[in-house]
């Protein structure tokens, strides 16, 4: 039971933490919604926000995604939890295809 409870208080503070952040950078705070699923996997967090804002959750060369990930790693560890963020890419992108040839031309592997 309260395992339970403690869980339950996990699923707030991570949650809440990351809609915290995110309505903090971007300008339009109330398009931002935060989806939390719990699988075999750990937490994963589905980020949705107005295209507008996807530059400023993003950063430059993803260096703003890289750090809201790594803190919410840790915000997880904390609680034993393996947490991930996957930011939705929002309808209407304009964003080229990649294929994966292409990332892995990148890669210079």
């Amino acid at each position: 039971m309260i395992n339970r409870i403690n869980q339950k208080k996990m699923v707030e503070k991570d949650k809440e933490f990351l809609e915290y952040v995110v309505k903090a950078l971007v300008d339009n705070p109330d398009a931002v919604t935060v989806d939390r699923k719990v699988d075999e996997m750990g937490v994963l967090m589905t980020l949705k926000t107005d295209p507008a804002d996807m530059g400023k959750i993003i950063g430059r060369s993803g260096n703003t995604a890289k750090a809201i990930r790594t803190i919410l790693r840790v915000v997880g560890m904390k609680n034993n939890a393996r947490v991930n963020l996957k930011i939705e890419e929002p309808e209407g992108s304009t964003r080229p295809q990649r294929s994966v040839d292409d990332a892995m031309n990148d890669l210079n592997i």
